[in-house]
């Protein structure tokens, strides 16, 4: 668990935790325990499939006070995508504790579903998200190209939207920008093989837009120091992305905290 500084006192807030997932089965009780003692105020569970989504909604049944959720279908599972789960998942944004529809978008990385039912099911979703007044949470992965066209047909009628995980070139954060979007910076910040190119982009994110997230159990940040024996990354360690991002922004990692939680709740309503 990262040693929290004794000056932070800022409350945080992890927009992206996969707490659904089976390596949290035996222990998420400490798991949260953990978050909250390092500071986390709220975590927005990922809803990924209609599984993951109803699991979501009952860690939010369990434990109200913490966590909330969104509901989706990840484009690696669009193949999946039919009426019958538009409608299931229609029934479940109904829930209290359901912030936003996601994860949803385009992956052309690992093609686990083909190119023709990722954009299918994105564009039902993008729908539904209209249908139902709340935000998007989203995933673009080697599809800028198209995620670009598709998303800007239901921008009008869109409200707050968020590219999570962004991994993404200046061109593609200087279109979202440009889309009004907000922009979820993961643990990839952390990581000095691959993602210090995100670091002179930061300062290209308005204040208001930008969001922190762990995308636990994925994405451990590099920066922890002893290196964890676990491979398995936690909300608690939203810490270490937020003291990157302080760095590279040259902010002080209460005053980034306030910002960025204060960014997540005007987002999710919360």
């Amino acid at each position: 668990m990262p040693q929290t500084p004794p000056e932070f006192t800022e409350p945080l807030i992890d927009i992206g935790a996969n707490l659904s997932h089976e390596s949290f089965s035996d222990d998420l009780d400490a798991v949260l325990e953990q978050a909250e003692q390092a500071g986390i105020e709220k975590l927005v569970v990922t809803g990924t499939n209609t599984q993951s989504s109803h699991r979501a909604i009952e860690l939010c049944e369990q434990f109200p006070h913490l966590l909330v959720s969104t509901v989706g279908l990840h484009p690696h599972e669009a193949s999946s995508f039919n009426p019958e789960m538009e409608d299931a998942f229609r029934e479940l944004a109904r829930h209290d504790c359901v912030k936003a529809i996601g994860e949803t978008g385009l992956d052309f990385n690992r093609n686990y579903s083909p190119h023709e039912d990722q954009e299918k099911a994105f564009r039902a979703q993008l729908a539904l998200a209209v249908e139902l007044n709340l935000p998007l949470f989203l995933h673009q992965r080697d599809a800028h190209e198209r995620f670009m066209p598709i998303l800007q047909e239901y921008r009008g009628q869109l409200g707050k939207v968020v590219v999570h995980c962004f991994t993404g070139s200046a061109g593609e954060l200087e279109d979202y920008l440009d889309l009004d979007l907000h922009i979820g910076i993961t643990g990839w910040v952390c990581d000095e093989r691959r993602g210090y190119s995100l670091h002179p982009l930061l300062k290209k994110i308005p204040a208001n837009r930008l969001m922190l997230e762990t995308d636990a159990p994925y994405l451990m940040p590099r920066n922890i120091s002893p290196k964890p024996k676990s491979r398995r990354n936690e909300p608690a360690n939203l810490l270490y992305v937020l003291q990157m991002v302080a760095d590279c922004l040259e902010m002080d990692m209460n005053s980034l905290a306030k910002q960025t939680s204060s960014t997540a709740r005007d987002f999710f309503a919360l």
